[in-house]
């Protein structure tokens, strides 16, 4: 190696790769990782006339591995391998607190995903596959040791592993989160056996919400399941404390597993979040959210789209630090910059046709969209359930209708069939108590009859309940399609695959196909369906059901949104310039320290400093 080639054997090699070519290869690897190994070495052999696929491949490892330990030595000489370090010092915009800055509502702003297209197929004898034990891998081994901050460890992982099949998104908190129970994709039970081929099945990956990876954990032998959120919200929640904020697509489900105690907000993405109750967007969705700024809490989205060619976790560890170091930190105050005059242009507009549309509404104060807010969320949490004394009467009618069939049926069984006879008789002894009861809790003295107006009117509450669990089945399918379909631009599409959409959704429900899909994307809002003002409470006069307050509502919202966004651009700007001169300054001093004791260590820390120093890409 003295020689500046890696050797393809360890006892008498015969063939050498020069670290010239294995350093092109990787850091061209890690600008693009659809650029595979194979094709590299292929080319490198076209070029030379040898085909040593298998020894190149080798020398890489090798490779790996000495970049691996040489930057071991140089975190231990700058003490960068202290527990946690990676984590307090990963992003300069998001953890380097300055002395009397003002305090942010949410210390850490962070989204979390999985990703399942990095599958690595489990290599394993059929006879040991048994149920409820997952198979041992029989790949060979190998030597390769992984050392990362970032990457948690299996056996860390599994401490929050559930025993069995217990599920631990239950149904238990329905009435304050209204999406507990909808989201079927972390229900550990279910996915083991959909995932058993797999022995790694993707990476679960947390970034804040400038890109910088912050953790990762690879989901082995299951899908997204549980213990993968739980466990990095509480690493996390160890090196920073609480009043931390997350971005995930099922965050309002997963806020119901956390125990209360813990001070942290799960919020719900923008690009997932239409696809969630209303009740849920008012309460998660980034939108009205108090201190998030302009964040979509979506990063984890274009993480993924520049990762998913990576197959081993060593590339995949490799191409995060590249990424963090070349593409995120070197962008950071182009990115700043950027989200300031974003926030500026949005202020600027705002300010522009806020006044009018506020005088076209007769608005004279701005809490009245605060109040706006609160009367559709009272109105939300009303339609969980109905009132009381009507749901008894619908259900007094219903028995009475179920009681009288059964009477039919003793009539016609009687006395041909005994055996029927008595099971109609048993079960008409039953509805009659039903009845009974229901009669004494709604203080009845006559069963009601069809002439009875009571009972045309319990009649039109059932068919009116079950026309309104028909709208909001409608709703979902149509509405919250539209909101992501426009969110991915599907509406820019071409006319073939916008017809192509249009078949699938009409393809994917029955209720869909009432409704032209020319009419439908006109529709946006909930007071644009005609047949929604049928529900049990008219709700198309609200103001904040009408689109143009709604659009009003949102612009106000959009501009407090911008407002801070400024606050926060202000004080993360000072904290990346602080970290930018603290950072140099401590480097430098460390080199000249260590230059008289070791000179080739100190040469690796002036590599550091002049990464530190080049990288920032000015604006």
């Amino acid at each position: 190696m003295h020689q500046g080639v890696v050797p393809c054997s360890p006892i008498h090699p015969t063939a050498a790769v020069t670290f010239g070519a294995l350093e092109l290869f990787h850091i061209t690897q890690l600008r693009s990782p659809h650029f595979s190994i194979q094709a590299s070495i292929k080319t490198l052999c076209d070029l030379q006339g040898h085909y040593l696929s298998r020894q190149v491949s080798i020398a890489f490892d090798l490779y790996l591995q000495v970049h691996a330990h040489m930057d071991s030595i140089v975190s231990q000489v700058l003490q960068w391998d202290l527990e946690d370090w990676h984590l307090k010092h990963a992003c300069a915009a998001c953890t380097y607190k300055l002395t009397n800055e003002p305090e942010l509502k949410f210390k850490l702003l962070y989204a979390m995903d999985g990703n399942d297209s990095l599958k690595h197929v489990l290599q394993c004898l059929l006879d040991e596959i048994e149920d409820g034990h997952p198979p041992l891998s029989h790949d060979l081994p190998t030597s390769q040791i992984l050392t990362s901050s970032c990457y948690l460890s299996c056996e860390y992982v599994n401490k929050f592993a559930v025993a069995g099949s217990m599920d631990l998104f239950s149904n238990e908190d329905l009435e304050s989160n209204p999406c507990a129970g909808c989201w079927k994709n972390m229900d550990d039970a279910k996915t083991k056996k959909a995932w058993g081929i797999y022995d790694e099945t993707g990476i679960f990956m947390v970034v804040c919400h400038h890109g910088t990876c912050l953790l990762m954990a690879d989901m082995v032998q299951s899908g997204e399941c549980a213990k993968y959120p739980l466990v990095v919200v509480l690493k996390l929640m160890a090196a920073f404390g609480d009043g931390l904020g997350s971005g995930y697509d099922i965050g309002c489900q997963f806020q119901s597993t956390l125990t209360t105690n813990l001070n942290h907000t799960c919020l719900v993405g923008a690009f997932h979040g239409h696809m969630h109750h209303h009740l849920c967007q008012l309460l998660h969705l980034t939108l009205y959210v108090e201190g998030l700024g302009l964040e979509d809490l979506e990063t984890c989205k274009h993480t993924f789209s520049k990762s998913n060619a990576l197959t081993s976790t060593q590339a995949i560890n490799a191409y995060f630090k590249h990424n963090d170091s070349f593409e995120i930190y070197a962008n950071l105050t182009k990115f700043l910059f950027n989200n300031y005059k974003q926030a500026l242009m949005i202020i600027h507009d705002s300010k522009s046709i806020l006044p009018n549309l506020k005088h076209d509404l007769s608005i004279d104060d701005d809490t009245i969209f605060h109040r706006w807010l609160e009367e559709e969320k009272k109105h939300l949490e009303g339609l969980s359930h109905e009132p009381m004394e009507e749901m008894l009467q619908m259900e007094y009618w219903q028995r009475l209708g179920k009681l009288e069939i059964t009477e039919d049926n003793i009539a016609n069984n009687f006395p041909s069939n005994t055996t029927t006879y008595s099971g109609d008789t048993r079960n008409y002894n039953k509805d009659l108590l039903l009845v009974q009861e229901l009669e004494h809790k709604l203080d009845i003295s006559l069963c009601w009859v069809p002439e009875d107006k009571e009972w045309q009117n319990a009649g039109h509450l059932v068919a009116n309940q079950e026309y309104c669990h028909a709208l909001d089945n409608l709703e979902s399918l149509v509405v919250a399609q539209l909101f992501e379909l426009t969110k991915m631009n599907k509406a820019g599409t071409g006319y073939k695959l916008w017809k192509h959409i249009a078949k699938a959704l009409q393809t994917h429900s029955a209720a869909i196909k009432t409704l032209q899909w020319e009419q439908v994307v006109e529709y946006a809002f909930l007071a644009d369906f005609d047949l929604l003002q049928y529900m049990c409470e008219d709700i198309s006069q609200c103001p904040w059901a009408h689109p143009t307050a709604r659009f009003t509502l949102d612009t106000y919202f959009k501009m407090c949104q911008a407002e801070e966004e400024i606050e926060h651009l202000n004080i993360e700007i000072c904290r990346v310039i602080t970290y930018m001169h603290d950072e140099e300054h401590f480097l430098h001093t460390c080199e000249e320290k260590i230059n008289n004791i070791h000179p080739a260590l100190a040469h690796q820390v002036s590599q550091c400093c002049m990464l530190h120093s080049h990288s920032i890409i000015p604006i």
